[in-house]
Formats: C-alpha cells, sequence, structure tokens
C-alpha cells in the first residue's frame, strides 16, 4: 500500500457549513476527538447565502405564534409527506437553538423592548424569522466559528472527499486529497456526520456556488445509504437575471417580508391571479391588506407574494412564457413603491435590506430604492438527501449521520424559507450529538489497504488518459449535464423529457469514464472538476428518476403530464439505493402514521 497521511478522530464532520459547524460543537462537548472538513476554505459556507433570517417559534412580534402552528405551517409547505417526527422536532427545539446561538454571541435586531425581532416569510402564519438585517446566515457562521475555534476541533481546509470507506457494513473513515497539492489523506473515525449541502451546480441556474456538487448525496449513496424525496428540488422564485454575469445569484425573501412585489411587463400583481385553496383563507385579497401585513398588523392577512416558493416560482414562470415577462426574461420585484407608504423609504430600505442595495448597486448598477429589479427563478435548495433518523440523524448506513441540506425528511416536497437555518441548528446539534454516543460505544473500525488503494487509482485514472484520443475535458461534460438538467427536468416536468434526459446521463457517464485532464495533481482545477462529475450524476440520475417515478404535482414537484395532486403518493417517500450489481433502485417508503395529537395540531390550524 502507498503511504498516506493519515489523521484519526472519533467523529469526523464532513462539511463545514452552519450544519457541519453546530455537529462539531456538539460532538466535541461530549469529550471526543472531532475532525472537520470543508472544502473550501472555513467561512466560505452556503449558509452565509441564507440572508433572509432563522425561523423559530418564538412569537416575540406575535404572541400567538408557537411550535404547532410553525409544525403545521412546516407540514402544510412540505405537502405532508414531511417525516413529521423530523418536523415536530424541528418546531419544538428551534428556539432554543437561537437563544443558544445569541448565548454564544450572535446579535440580531431587536424589537423595541429589546427581545429579538422577527419577521414574515412565505408561507409562515405569523412573523417568525429571527434576523441580522439581510446577513443572518453570515452572522450565524460568524458564532459557530467563534464558538467552535475554542473547542479543539481539527479543521482542514480545501480539502475533499473522494470516498467513504467500510469495514462490512460499517462506515470507519473517509479517503480525500488537499486540493492545492493533490496529496491523497486517510481520516479514520468512528462516526462519521455528513453536512456537505446541496447539489444546485447539477443545473445552469443556480444561487449555489461552486462547491455545491451533490458531494454528501453521492458519497453516501455510494457507501449502501438510502436517499428519499430526491425529486423534490427547489426553485428560489427571485434570482437575478440581469446582467448575464448575474444570473442566479439570491434575492433575499425579505424583500418581500419587507413589502416588496411582484410585476409583470403590465405592472400588474399576477400573484393576486392564483392563490391556492389551502392558502386562501390566510391570503389578502388585496394591496391594502397585504401592506398592512408586511407592516405588522395582525389582523391582516399575507399578501400572495409571500407563498410559498414552489408556487410562486410556477406563477412567475407562467408569465415569462406567456409574454409577459421583463425584458431579460423574469418579472419585476419591486420595493421602491414603498415610497408612496414610508416618507423616509430610501433609509427603511437600506437599513432592512442592506446586502440587497449593495448587491444591485455594485453588480447591476440598480437602485432598488429607486428602481425595480429583474428575477426569475433560480435552482436554490434540496429537499432530498440522505434518509436518517428522525431523532439520531443516522441514516441506513451503520456510523454514518447526517443533518442540514444533505440529509432528508424535515421538508417534505417543499421547503418553508428560513427553515433551513433552524434545521441546521436542531438536527446538526442531533448528529453532533448521538455521533459522539455511537463514537464513545464502538471501537474502531479498519478498512482494508485494497480498498484504500482502489480509492486513489479511481481518482487518478484522468491522468492516465491524458494521452487517449477518445478522452476529453471535464468542463463540457459539466457544462451538458447543466444544461440538460435545466431544460428537461427543471421548474416543468413532463415524462417524455425526462426520459430524454435519463438517456443523456447515460451518455455522460460514458462520456465522464473516458474524461482526461492534463498537468499535475498539484493546483489542478480540471482535475477538481473531473473528480466531481461521478457525484453530479449520481445526483442527476436520482433526481431524474425519482420524478418519473412520482406522477402527480405536489410540492417543488410539477408534472405538466399529471398536473394534479394525487392522494396516493402522499402516503410515502420514494427512496434510492445502490443494488449490489451498480444500479440505481427505487422504492416506495410508506410515510409512518402521525400520531393523534399531532393530527390534532394540524387539524387546529387549518
Amino acid at each position: 500500500m502507498a503511504e498516506y497521511l493519515t489523521f484519526e478522530h472519533d467523529v469526523l464532520v464532513i462539511g463545514a457549513g452552519g450544519a457541519g459547524l453546530r455537529a462539531a460543537i456538539e460532538a466535541s462537548a461530549a469529550d471526543v476527538r472531532v475532525g472537520l472538513i470543508c472544502k473550501s476554505l472555513l467561512g466560505k459556507a452556503h449558509t452565509v447565502m441564507a440572508e433572509g433570517g432563522i425561523a423559530a417559534a418564538m412569537g416575540n412580534v406575535d404572541e400567538r405564534d408557537n411550535w404547532r402552528v410553525h409544525f403545521a405551517d412546516t407540514m402544510r409547505g412540505g405537502q405532508y409527506v414531511n417525516n413529521w417526527r423530523m418536523a415536530e422536532l424541528h418546531a419544538k427545539e428551534a428556539p432554543d437553538r437561537v437563544h443558544e446561538l445569541e448565548a454564544w454571541g450572535a446579535v440580531f435586531d431587536r424589537t423595541k423592548d429589546g427581545r429579538i425581532l422577527q419577521r414574515n416569510f412565505g408561507g409562515h402564519k405569523y412573523p417568525r424569522l429571527a434576523h441580522v438585517g439581510d446577513r443572518t446566515g453570515l452572522e450565524m457562521i460568524r458564532t459557530l466559528q467563534d464558538h467552535g475555534v475554542h473547542r479543539g476541533i481539527d479543521v482542514y481546509m480545501e480539502c475533499t472527499v473522494v470516498t467513504l470507506l467500510k469495514d462490512g457494513d460499517r462506515v470507519v473513515g473517509a479517503m480525500a486529497y488537499d486540493r492545492e497539492r493533490g496529496r491523497f489523506q486517510v481520516f479514520k473515525a468512528k462516526a462519521i456526520v455528513m453536512a456537505t449541502g446541496g447539489v444546485g451546480r447539477a443545473f445552469k441556474i443556480t444561487s449555489n456556488s461552486w462547491e455545491y456538487t451533490g458531494d454528501g448525496h453521492s458519497l453516501a449513496y455510494h457507501a449502501g445509504a438510502e436517499l428519499i424525496d430526491m425529486e423534490f428540488v427547489q426553485f428560489h422564485p427571485t434570482g437575478m437575471v440581469w446582467p448575464p454575469s448575474v444570473r442566479g445569484i439570491l434575492v433575499t425573501e425579505g424583500v418581500r417580508g419587507e413589502g416588496g412585489v411582484l410585476l409583470n411587463l403590465e405592472g400588474r400583481r399576477f400573484m393576486f391571479d392564483d392563490i391556492p385553496e389551502n392558502y386562501r383563507s390566510q391570503t389578502a385579497d388585496n394591496e391594502e391588506e397585504g401592506w398592512r401585513y408586511t407592516q405588522g398588523d395582525k389582523n391582516a392577512r399575507r399578501p400572495p407574494d409571500l407563498l410559498t416558493r414552489d408556487h410562486v416560482a410556477r406563477c412567475i414562470v407562467r408569465e415569462i412564457k406567456e409574454g409577459r415577462g421583463s425584458p431579460h426574461g423574469g418579472v419585476f420585484l419591486d420595493i421602491s413603491w414603498i415610497k408612496k407608504r414610508l416618507p423616509n423609504a430610501a433609509e427603511h430600505i437600506k437599513k432592512k435590506l442592506p446586502s440587497m442595495y449593495h448587491q444591485f448597486k455594485q453588480l447591476a448598477d440598480i437602485d432598488i430604492t429607486e428602481q425595480p429589479m429583474e428575477v426569475g427563478p433560480t435552482t436554490h435548495y434540496m429537499m432530498g438527501g440522505i434518509r436518517v433518523d428522525s431523532d439520531t440523524q443516522m441514516s441506513t448506513v451503520e456510523g454514518l449521520f447526517a443533518c442540514g441540506e444533505c440529509a432528508a425528511g424535515i421538508n417534505g416536497a417543499n421547503r418553508l424559507g428560513g427553515n433551513s437555518l433552524s434545521d441546521l441548528l436542531v438536527f446538526g446539534k442531533r448528529a453532533g450529538e448521538f455521533a459522539a454516543k455511537f463514537a464513545s460505544e464502538n471501537s474502531p473500525g479498519q478498512a482494508s489497504p485494497d480498498q484504500i488503494d482502489e480509492a486513489a487509482r479511481r481518482a487518478l485514472e484522468p491522468f492516465e488518459r491524458s494521452s487517449d484520443a477518445r478522452g476529453e475535458g471535464p468542463y463540457q461534460i459539466q457544462h451538458d449535464l447543466q444544461e440538460m438538467m435545466q431544460d428537461l427536468v427543471g421548474i416543468v416536468r413532463r415524462e417524455d423529457e425526462m426520459l430524454r434526459a435519463l438517456e443523456g446521463i447515460e451518455k455522460l457517464w460514458e462520456r465522464s469514464r473516458r474524461v482526461s485532464v492534463t498537468g499535475n495533481r498539484e493546483y489542478n482545477p480540471g482535475w477538481h472538476t473531473a473528480l466531481d462529475l461521478t457525484n453530479l450524476l449520481t445526483v442527476a440520475e436520482a433526481i431524474t428518476l425519482s420524478a418519473l417515478e412520482r406522477k402527480e404535482s405536489r410540492g417543488a414537484q410539477y408534472r405538466d403530464d399529471y398536473p394534479a395532486k394525487d392522494e396516493e403518493f402522499g402516503r410515502f417517500n420514494i427512496a434510492v439505493k445502490k443494488s449490489d450489481d451498480g444500479r440505481m433502485q427505487l422504492r416506495r417508503e410508506a410515510i409512518p402514521e402521525m400520531p393523534a395529537e399531532l393530527k390534532q395540531v394540524i387539524e387546529e390550524m387549518k
């Protein structure tokens, strides 16, 4: 066996965003040795992009809010295919996690009497999002890093995992390489927590940064873990549209929470045209009432611009397709209109939405206090992921835990805005806690030398094909996958288009097996992209197969050929697992019966 730099830990956390940091902090509190791997630099986590706030039913702005309302909102938003136990734990524990974050030094915006301020957000009945202007994720990462750095956690930056190592049916480590020098590293661990985020880079237009190539989903799948809900990809309704260099960059839902409205080319608020029946009693039917809601009137109903993300995204697509879109293929998001209502509107906007003001001013030369923004849907979040135990966050593979965006269950068919940040706090804590417990109760396993050598050999294959006339570079394959997924497995789906996508994915798999890179292992982004292809193609295939299997429209999955919701499909989740012969297998996982007391909560909230 070749000589590899080797590290040993009790708990290894892969991913250093909010979920990974929270898991590492909790594991280290249990006095076990913790290692934390991040693909990029510490602090450059996608959590920073979560601008609007942390959803937690603290009732600081509206005393009627409580965990029951939050639970019911989450289940309704997820179209009732959520893991109800995870939704219950999340709603109950989120306030404590926010107060804990505050105790660790997070600085939140405040109410007049000094409590944490909470704002309106899509799908939430009451103002629920604890926030720091529109920079909440940044404050969360800063706080977690500051708290975690003192706990003796070993951090490995610019390090990418290429495979998980197993001893029988149990995960016992990971094989990785450092991105600077290309040296392989072996990490031995009694328990592993996967916290790698999402899959946005499988699509052309996305708010996700380059790291989001589905690594955790793919690593867990190839290690034998089950994935669920992979058909549910959230397209955030508002990403930047113009100029082309900024297409897809996120425009926070906080703009609409502070009074911003969606307009078509005719200047009409088109969201009033299509209010779903199950939200009609909670949704304003006129501009005046919608404005009062954003200003904190407890008797007013929410404006339709703040309906769930899947619905708003589809309404925007409809306006564009029917010729009522903005000049550059989006719609208008206008918060400058509040000048009619507030005498100091410009300063109010700059105070409440500082990042958005500077983002549009610097990138598009648009002053959002004076002009509307052009926005359109962008691939944003993955509801599907690694199937985990509700309480412990362990996957279906022994010793492998998951939390954050790469874990599935809490969000069902559609995530409510703000739930991602409270999700990663609640289940990051639980994953770290139970991974440490598992590590304390189990002795180290041992991966075979052959397994490690084989992983290294596969990773280096692209260099050996540099003189192969049939080989091609990785960037074109990645580009073709992104184009195809955007066009054929995007916001609106059809069986014939997805079958074409499956054929295309198979051809891309063949091309990826011939991918070649030049140069050497040091400072070689082409090699890094070549290694990402396995992850991207794995998640793309899982998304497409699952979307084909779910012959209905529910949440983020909209089938043009099956536009209605089917009660039968509401009884199960679609699970994906790797078969013994290496093929992707699908099965229907029945959703457990909800306890009577939780059913009663949902009925009461209706």
